[in-house]
């Protein structure tokens, strides 16, 4: 799968950078951490009571998308863009079905997730707010600083790609770039093999970069 918890285990998932942050004040100020520590907080400022912004239950980012939540294991609570830039896009597939797909992202042992999973059909599912940051790329930075886009089907079979899938990704995609100023262009739109550090492949041969491209600037240009 795109995202799988390997890529997890590789340092996106952060639960003890809560614990730390609540130190402040005490021992990591003692020890000459208060830097980090204050640093740590900018992000985690949503966690201290009564200051959570609120938010609508299965509200959606994309217009259209079905909502089905990941497990919160799978991903970490945030309020991108104004605590993390977001300035990627990350392309996935899922090397599965999509019912699969849904199923590992919604176990908490998985320990990964994108934002969203594209279908055959062109259907969007969106699993995790763009707020939020997802575990889906195997690299800490980038996860913080991407949404990513899973495509239900393999790397190898060509078939899983289809007109209805590539036309509704690039729609997202080109929404995602609009909302956050993000240039349409490969250094910006990215497969999960670009990624540094990653062990993965996907989205592989048969996915057609430039047709993919060419249908988000189309769709941007709207």
């Amino acid at each position: 799968m795109g995202a799988t918890r390997a890529g997890a285990a590789s340092g996106d998932s952060d639960r003890r950078l809560g614990r730390r942050a609540l130190l402040i004040g005490g021992a990591a100020a003692a020890v000459g951490t208060a830097a980090l520590a204050r640093d740590e907080l900018s992000h985690l400022w949503w966690r201290l009571p009564g200051v959570e912004k609120p938010r609508v239950a299965g509200a959606v980012d994309f217009r259209g998308a079905r909502w089905v939540a990941a497990s919160p294991a799978n991903y970490r609570r945030a309020d991108r863009p104004d605590d993390y830039r977001i300035d990627r896009v990350v392309v996935h597939v899922t090397q599965g079905s999509y019912r699969t797909a849904v199923k590992v992202f919604q176990d908490p042992a998985h320990e990964a997730a994108a934002h969203y999973i594209v279908r055959k059909d062109g259907r969007v599912t969106q699993l995790i707010r763009e707020l939020d940051v997802a575990f889906h790329a195997g690299n800490r930075s980038y996860n913080e600083r991407s949404v990513g886009i899973e495509h239900e089907g393999f790397v190898e079979h060509a078939s899983s790609f289809t007109d209805a899938m590539y036309a509704s990704s690039a729609r997202l995609t080109a929404t995602i770039c609009g909302r956050y100023g993000i240039p349409v262009d490969r250094e910006h739109i990215i497969g999960h093999v670009e990624v540094p550090g990653t062990d993965h492949t996907d989205p592989g041969r048969y996915w057609d970069w430039d047709r993919y491209m060419r249908l988000v600037g189309r769709a941007s240009a709207k």
